[in-house]
Formats: structure tokens, C-alpha cells, sequence
């Protein structure tokens, strides 16, 4: 027996992607994702700086 037989296998090499052609529809579709994740980061940023929102009810003690 010689040693490689056991153990984890290397995967297969998946073959590389090609390059999709852009069309105008995704190109701006993918601007619009990057405006929303910029104006998504700014909201976080602006809540993280108060307390905590309205937490939900009432608060639970792990004693009985």
C-alpha cells in the first residue's frame, strides 16, 4: 500500500469561465446594485452611531 491511496482527493480542475459579452441592460443593472449597496452602507453606518432600535418586547432572564 503506498500512502497517497488514503485521505482526501484533489478535485478537478473546473475549466476556466469565459468572458460574457455586457450588454447595456447589465452594465446598468449593475450600477444600480453598487448605488444601493453604497446608499445601504451609508444607512448602516448613520444607525450605528445610536442605541438599539426598538429591540421586540420583553426582555427574558435565563433564571426561573
Amino acid at each position: 500500500m503506498s500512502g497517497r491511496e488514503g485521505g482526501k482527493k484533489k478535485p478537478l480542475k473546473a475549466p476556466k469561465k469565459q468572458n460574457k459579452d455586457i450588454d447595456d441592460d447589465d452594465a446598468a443593472f449593475k450600477q444600480k446594485q453598487k448605488e444601493d449597496q453604497k446608499a445601504l452602507e451609508a444607512l448602516k453606518a448613520k444607525a450605528s452611531g445610536k442605541g438599539p432600535l426598538s429591540s421586540g418586547g420583553i426582555k427574558k432572564s435565563g433564571k426561573k
